[in-house]
């Protein structure tokens, strides 16, 4: 049977054990941050062109995975900025019920409830749902969007960061068609310069022959970190259990955990309730 539990979002303060993540990986102590807050304040002051919430909780989205230097988060800000004005009418405004019609007719991705055994949110991407007869390039970048935005919400999240698997069995033509250079472009600009989440890793799992036009077409586009966290494991499920562990995954992927039940359905009520603060979001720029 497919799972179908109920999604929420965790917005509670991270756990002490990962404030020593956060500590460790990320230099988050008083002292730093503070410095980062006060810092990024004066830059953000400075330039009149843009605007952030300069609220400490919304400040910590763009600090933690720059790792409190100020202006390197400054630099993000400029950045996501840049990119919501280039793409506005796909994602400058957009809100929860703007895609409440891709509930049932977009069964691509699926954010698990449970994390990993590293406390990383998982999210997973059926590339065969994918019908671009009804859903289109724009429309997969718009839910991508609105997931990561509802993601921002959670400091846990923040800190232990996101994992992908992209699931690219039974991919045809159809699909390879409509994955253009122009959306490939769009994407990694996106998931490389203008997303301050931090992806851990890409998991590519089922990955036939056809894949490598699609391959093509993204690996030169591709900085050399995100090379670096790219895993192609073909059919080796075992391969994929190295860096996820079964007992964190559903039996689609070799796991314990019960079958995805591939639906906006589990999370979009959750991601509605995110509504005040994804319109916090979209007053930036």
């Amino acid at each position: 049977m497919a799972s179908s539990a109920v999604f929420r979002l965790e917005t509670d303060q991270i756990s002490e054990e990962t404030k020593q993540i956060a500590t460790k990986e990320l230099r988050e102590t008083e002292e730093i941050v503070e410095c980062g807050f006060r810092e990024l304040r004066e830059l953000l002051t400075v330039d009149s062109s843009l605007y952030y919430s300069t609220e400490e909780e919304f400040l910590r989205i763009f600090l933690r995975p720059c790792k409190y230097y100020a202006k390197s988060a400054y630099r993000l800000m400029e950045r996501i900025a840049d990119y919501r004005a280039k793409h506005y009418d796909i994602i400058g405004n957009i809100l929860p019920q703007d895609l409440k019609h891709l509930v049932d007719s977009a069964n691509v991705f699926n954010v698990l409830i449970n994390r990993d055994q590293k406390g990383r949110r998982i999210m997973i991407c059926c590339s065969r749902n994918w019908d671009p007869s009804k859903v289109t390039t724009d429309q997969l970048l718009q839910m991508l969007y609105m997931i990561h935005i509802a993601s921002l919400a959670e400091p846990e999240t923040q800190v232990r960061g996101f994992v992908v698997v992209i699931d690219c069995k039974d991919i045809g033509m159809k699909h390879i068609r409509n994955f253009t250079p122009s959306f490939a472009g769009k994407l990694l600009t996106f998931l490389q310069q203008a997303m301050p989440l931090r992806l851990k890793e890409f998991h590519i799992i089922n990955n036939p022959f056809i894949f490598n036009i699609a391959w093509a077409i993204v690996k030169p586009l591709l900085i050399q970190k995100a090379k670096n966290r790219i895993i192609l494991h073909g059919k080796n499920i075992a391969s994929l259990h190295q860096y996820l562990a079964p007992t964190h995954l559903p039996e689609d992927f070799g796991g314990y955990l019960p079958k995805i039940w591939y639906s906006s359905v589990d999370w979009y009520p959750t991601i509605e309730q995110q509504s005040e603060f994804i319109k916090k979001w979209n007053a930036c720029g």
